[in-house]
């Protein structure tokens, strides 16, 4: 039989792919769990490797394991309501991923022989899949005890893959969604790994544009205070031709944490492209904007780059600005490295310059944030 090697054609173009594609083939990782954002190669790089695998016959079975959620109703669907119409959106789902890699009659052929298995997650308990690698993908649109539900099913020699977006595709109200349960349940685990992809590892032709537009919409969905409310219809007076997707009051953090430092009392977050709108050609309307609302205020520019933001509420900013490696999506948090030597003024006092940092973010972007020293 003529061997398939689709990782020959498909190969990871970023340093976080080429760590996901290692650990797919390293034989002594029993799980693998991948987490990042779209765009950034996960679907694609683990079914590549599965279908490959499987058509090769070093595993018997591709199990694929997808929740079906419809966007509208956020209602997640199961085969009791869709029927044979469940495998035919898993099937479209594979080829759209692997367009001009596989062939229809490939997916086809292979469901034929049951060497892929379209699995509803709702329906696991009871199965176990041996001798076969196990790709549950969005994991984020699965209670976290049906992830585990999965995990039991899988037998001998074989490989279980998670993959899931814990930020930008999660439900925002969902706090603990199941791709950040089951990232943190695999940290440390025996024979497993976990992968996290950034911002830096998106490869898709627009996925950053979509990005961006998905925290648009969360910044413009926020639940304004009578402070915030007040200070946007104020800036709304002064520079109404700046697209101002929110506002941002920080004032009781800074009391929480006693800063004094000369940071803002309040951000305002622009559309990308109308930061000079919302500023004026000298800064006059930010300086009107402040008088009247009588607050230290901030402007900034919604982008996928979260080192300014950082940059503007550090109560540092010129101690540890240079000590910053990269500020960037991991996991479910904002992964901020720097180097050793700003790490004291970086954490500030008790780790109060974090604490506030992290609550910052978590206010503005309903993200975390986590610190690594190099």
């Amino acid at each position: 039989m003529e061997k398939l090697d689709l990782l020959t054609k498909i190969r990871p173009v970023t340093s976080g792919q080429q760590k996901l594609m290692q650990s797919l083939l390293d034989k002594t990782k029993e799980i693998v769990g991948v987490f990042g954002p779209t765009g950034t190669g996960k679907s694609l790089l683990v079914s590549a490797y599965a279908i490959s695998k499987v058509f090769n016959e070093e595993y018997e079975r591709f199990v694929l394991c997808r929740p079906l959620v419809d966007v509208v109703t956020k209602k997640e669907l199961s085969t009791a309501e869709l029927g044979t119409q469940f495998v035919e959106i898993a099937k479209q789902y594979l080829l759209d991923i692997l367009s001009g890699y596989v062939e229809v009659s490939l997916i086809d052929k292979m469901l034929e022989e049951g060497k892929l298995v379209i699995a509803d997650p709702h329906y696991l308990r009871g199965r176990t899949f041996d001798n076969a690698i196990i790709f549950l993908d969005d994991a984020q649109n699965i209670p976290p005890e049906s992830a585990g539900e999965l995990l039991m099913r899988v037998g001998t020699n074989s490989k279980f893959v998670i993959a899931g977006d814990p930020v930008l595709q999660k439900d925002i109200p969902l706090e603990r969604d199941g791709a950040t349960v089951l990232r943190e349940a695999l940290l440390g685990e025996e024979n497993a790994v976990v992968i996290d992809l950034g911002l830096k590892d998106m490869v898709r032709p627009g996925a950053k544009r979509g990005a961006r537009i998905l925290l648009e919409i969360r910044m413009r969905k926020r639940s304004l205070s009578d402070s915030e409310r007040s200070l946007l219809n104020i800036v709304r007076a002064h520079a109404p031709d700046a697209d101002v997707l929110t506002v941002v009051d920080i004032r009781d953090l800074k009391e929480r944490y006693a800063i004094h430092t000369e940071i803002p009392d309040m951000l305002a977050i622009s559309k990308s492209g109308f930061l000079g709108r919302l500023i004026g050609r000298k800064g006059e309307k930010i300086s009107k904007i402040e008088e009247e609302a009588n607050v230290k205020l901030r402007a900034l520019e919604l982008g996928l780059d979260f080192k300014p933001l950082l940059l503007a509420v550090h109560p540092l900013r010129l101690k540890i600005e240079r000590g910053i490696k990269e500020v960037d999506l991991a996991g479910p948090s904002v992964l901020v490295r720097i180097s050793e030597r700003v790490a004291g003024p970086f954490f500030g006092p008790r780790g109060t310059h974090i604490r506030f940092i992290d609550e910052v973010f978590r206010r503005v972007l309903d993200i975390g944030v986590r610190v690594e020293i190099e």
